[in-house]
């Protein structure tokens, strides 16, 4: 079985920031009520560019990161839950903006978990010989799915998209893969997408309606969360010989900072122990994770053979988490 490295990474965010006292502006709220909950304090926000745009700025700079050519790409994964089209994906758009001719491309829906899972099945190509070079993508253009009225989720959410590329290796770089979902629980975190609406079971004056924001039960979603990374790091480090003393950060999904603070003391660790950015970008969802990762590697804070854990939480419910030697 072949071994799998991760060799470079990018991720790209649009330029308009806006922080909590502009949101207060159009919704109720203030940025003491959203950083005192959240750890939120500013996030990016998209003016006209769609999830393709941005997860090929973002592919483009792990290409150009891991020092491989777009040609040499065999695989695009990308995760998203806001998808220019249904037809075609997201990940053929890119395909054909990158010009990665030689790639096969499909987009997964995972919410906030999309990029693990999608580093998990980019692994499984490689370790297999069915492909040699992935490019993981998990890109959100989550503006467009909000309501702008509901001030408990559009505080929430930023714009954006990060990238990885994997390659097969002589050393092992994926040490730990953990995944899971949990279906009865979808109820808590949706997003519709286009209903079963036809002539012949709709009047002509309701066929154009179509109810698409997200709608989420935050106190369900917290709990979650919690659970999920404590058991998350708990099951990773089972098929390891590491502790929790190896691993250098968590990288979890940058969702709210007193999930972190629960999951830190559960876990007897400080919360230094993870890496966040989410005050500056929000909950990115698919980007999330990788936006992180990104954002260290480009602060110099990872160096050969430090081990990280990334762990995902989101809609679906779904869950997945690694471990990853640099």
């Amino acid at each position: 079985m072949n071994k799998v490295r991760i060799i470079g990474t990018g991720s790209y965010v649009p330029e308009k920031i806006v922080t909590n006292e502009e949101l207060s502006c159009i919704v109720d709220t203030s940025d003491e009520w959203i950083s005192s909950r959240t750890g939120i304090r500013e996030r990016r926000i998209s003016e006209g560019e769609d999830t393709s745009h941005m997860a090929s700025k973002a592919a483009l700079k792990a290409i150009e990161n891991a020092g491989v050519k777009a040609e040499d790409i065999d695989l695009i994964i990308l995760a998203t839950a806001t998808p220019d089209s249904f037809i075609p994906s997201t990940a053929c758009i890119v395909q054909d903006n990158i010009k990665a001719i030689n790639a096969t491309c499909f987009d997964i829906s995972a919410a906030c978990s999309g990029f693990v899972y999608g580093i998990d099945i980019a692994t499984q190509f490689i370790r297999t010989g069915s492909v040699k070079t992935a490019l993981v993508i998990g890109a959100e253009t989550l503006s467009k799915v909000l309501n702008w009225k509901d001030r408990n989720t559009c505080v929430l959410f930023g714009d954006g998209a990060s990238a990885a590329v994997l390659k097969e290796s002589d050393v092992e770089g994926i040490l730990s893969i953990y995944r899971g979902s949990d279906g009865s629980k979808g109820k808590f975190l949706t997003c519709n997408a286009v209903p079963v609406k036809n002539p012949y079971i709709d009047s002509k004056e309701t066929m154009g309606d179509i109810d698409n924001a997200i709608t989420m039960d935050g106190k369900e979603i917290f709990k979650f969360g919690v659970k999920i990374i404590v058991q998350g790091v708990e099951e990773l480090l089972k098929d390891t010989t590491y502790s929790l003393k190896d691993i250098k950060y968590i990288v979890p999904h940058q969702a709210n900072f007193r999930i972190i603070e629960s999951a830190a003391k559960r876990l007897g660790v400080s919360e230094e122990k993870f890496y966040l950015n989410l005050d500056k970008f929000g909950n990115t969802s698919a980007a999330s994770v990788g936006i992180a990762l990104d954002d260290m590697v480009q602060k110099n804070l990872l160096q050969s053979g430090d081990k990280i854990l990334l762990i995902g939480f989101g809609g679906g419910l779904t869950y997945g988490g690694l471990i990853v030697e640099w």
